[in-house]
Order: structure tokens, then C-alpha cells, then sequence
């Protein structure tokens, strides 16, 4: 019986890459231009670290077998202790591929810059100058993904759809915890964060169906939290455009905040159109009507902050004062408190 468990585990290390052949390395094979370039960096990459360690291994093989303790034909020179050559190529081979994979890499992390704006289609196609990359924009919610287009004036649940060879502008937020987009086969995963908006530059180049998920944990819905990607071509992309226009459901502050209720393995939905200014207020978390936006309590905060003191802080400032934090409009007139006659409580 043991003999026939490793004859097994040998045979299934025999036909492992017969057996993998058929599957789909999305990441080795991938079909937008930032993808293949990350993919090239890392087959690179591992062909430069290649170089160092199948010497080292091969050589360490070779000593323990040239040196075994039973090949009495070997040279024994136990005084032998220093080599200039040997010294010179152990140490100037590691280092020389230690300043190849630090340029490569180097150059690489600012063209590969998700918020860098998108250079080329592809390695034979450079992006016109008059070229309007596509915007969408992605929130990560419990446990789904919700898209909107502005321009188009559409929204969408687990379902998004871009033309083939055109840029996208990604702005990318989450409403609860840290998420990541991730659709392996256009390009690598970018977070998603509450309060918070990222940015991804990215191009499909090939049409296809492809998946896209979440790459880090982040509750019980984690597992079913993926999405449907379609590259089409412009004609396919309009005529999408206007399937999801001829869907009964708008996507307005109130269902919004419906839709954003934890839900596991959530069905595509599709949203005729979308309040304007919802994503602004999403990533300021402000989505309710009687919320302060980030973006104001920041702004407050940066002249002083409120309560008595701030708002004394506020409306006195000097002009040297003022012009130093960039203020060119007069003072504004505040309401420090809202108080109750003594008269009223009485009755």
C-alpha cells in the first residue's frame, strides 16, 4: 500500500500540467493593456531571479553529489578557504540582477500608476489627444458592486459594460469597510475605501465576458461578491446603454440607501437613471438629506472649527489672517446658539 501511494503522487506530479492545461490563467493570459504590462513585469521579473536561484540550486545538487562522503576519487582540501574569482561572482552576479530588477521595477511602479492618466491602447496604438476616456463610477458595498456612469446618466448592480480599445476612468469608493476592485484580466486590484476615492486608468482590448471581484476579505457576503464585465464594441456599448435606460428602476438618494442595506449574492439590477451628485455624496458620506458632507466639515475645521469659539475664531479673523488662508470674500455673519425665551417655558 505505500508503495502504491507514491506511485501515485509521483504519477499526479507527472500529469499536473496536462491536468492544469485547460484552465484559464486569466492573469497570464489577460486582455487589457495595463494587465499585460504587469504581466510582463512579472515574468520578468522571475526570469531575473531565475538566473540567481537554478544555478544555486543545480550547483548545491551537484556539490553534494561531486562530495558525497562515499566518492573517494574527489579532491579533500580542507585548508582552502578564499577564491578572488569565486568571491567576484558570487557577489557581482546577485548584484548586478538586484540593479536590473530595481530599475525595471522603478520604472515600472510610474508607469504602471493607477491614477496615471493612460498613454497608449496598446504597445502599437498610442491614445489620441481629443480621446475621452470613459468614466465610472464603482462603489464596494455589502456585498455587491454598484456602478454608475454619469455622462450616460445609468447606474447598475453587479454588472458593468465598456467598449473595447477606449480608455476608463475609474473613480472608486466603498460604503462600510476596505475593499478592493479587481477584474485580473483588465488590470490589478485597486481599494476601495469609505470616505475615501481611488483611481484607476485602465483599457479592455479584447471583447469578451469577464469576472471581476473582491480581493480582500471583508465579511460573511465576501465569497459571492463578484460581478459580470463585457468589453464590447461601440455599437454593443450603445445598444447596452440602451437596454439599461429601458429599465423600470431609478436609482434616487432613497433607494440608494435601501440598496446599501447588507445583502449576500445580490441579482443584476439595473437603474434607468441615477440622482445626480450621488457618488460625490457617497464618498462624502452624506447621502442623507440631514448629514453634513466631509467636504464641509473639513472646510470648517480648516477655519477654526465650530462651537462658540470657532465661530468667535471664525468671524474675527484679522485680514493678515485671512489672506493667508486664501479667504477673499467678506466675513460671514454665524449663529453661535439657538436658545428659548424664558417666557415660552412657562407655558
Amino acid at each position: 500500500m505505500p508503495s502504491f501511494s507514491r506511485l501515485g503522487g509521483l504519477l499526479l506530479c507527472v500529469l499536473a500540467p496536462f491536468l492544469l492545461a485547460g484552465c484559464d490563467a486569466v492573469l497570464l493570459s489577460p486582455s487589457g493593456d495595463i494587465a499585460l504590462q504587469q504581466r510582463n513585469l512579472i515574468i520578468i521579473s522571475t526570469v531575473l531571479m531565475l538566473l540567481i536561484i537554478v544555478p544555486v540550486i543545480t550547483l548545491t545538487l551537484l556539490f553534494a553529489w561531486r562530495y558525497r562522503e562515499s566518492n573517494t576519487s574527489a579532491k579533500y582540501d580542507p585548508e582552502w578557504h578564499h577564491s578572488t574569482v569565486l568571491e567576484l561572482l558570487i557577489w557581482s552576479a546577485p548584484l548586478l540582477i538586484i540593479i536590473a530588477l530595481g530599475a525595471i521595477t522603478w520604472v515600472s511602479t510610474h508607469l504602471l500608476d493607477p491614477y496615471r492618466p493612460l498613454a497608449r491602447i496598446d504597445s502599437q496604438r498610442a491614445i489620441a489627444a481629443d480621446t475621452k476616456p470613459l468614466v465610472v463610477e464603482v462603489v464596494a458595498m455589502d456585498w455587491k458592486w454598484l456602478f454608475i456612469y454619469p455622462e450616460q446618466g445609468i447606474a447598475t448592480v453587479n454588472e458593468m459594460a465598456a467598449p473595447v480599445d477606449r480608455p476608463i476612468h475609474f473613480k472608486i469608493t466603498a460604503t462600510s469597510v476596505m475593499n478592493t476592485f479587481f477584474v485580473p484580466a483588465m488590470a490589478g486590484m485597486i481599494y476601495a475605501m469609505p470616505g475615501m476615492q481611488t483611481t484607476l486608468h485602465a483599457v479592455i482590448n479584447r471583447p469578451g465576458e469577464y469576472e471581476g471581484f473582491s480581493g480582500n476579505y471583508s465579511g460573511e457576503g465576501f465569497s459571492d461578491m463578484r460581478f459580470r464585465f463585457y468589453g464590447v464594441d461601440d455599437a454593443g456599448f450603445e445598444k447596452w446603454v440602451s437596454d439599461v435606460r429601458a429599465a423600470d428602476d431609478t436609482l434616487s438618494r432613497q433607494v440608494y440607501l435601501k440598496l446599501e442595506q447588507p445583502s449576500e449574492r445580490n441579482p443584476v439590477q439595473r437603474f434607468s437613471s441615477a440622482a445626480p451628485g450621488l457618488f460625490e455624496a457617497i464618498v462624502n458620506r452624506c447621502v442623507e438629506p440631514n448629514r453634513m458632507c466631509i467636504r464641509d466639515v473639513m472646510a470648517i475645521d480648516a477655519q477654526g472649527g465650530l462651537g462658540r469659539l470657532g465661530l468667535y475664531n471664525v468671524t474675527t479673523l484679522d485680514p493678515t489672517v485671512r489672506k493667508q488662508l486664501g479667504l477673499t470674500t467678506p466675513p460671514r455673519k454665524y449663529v453661535g446658539a439657538m436658545c428659548t425665551s424664558p417666557d415660552e417655558l412657562l407655558l
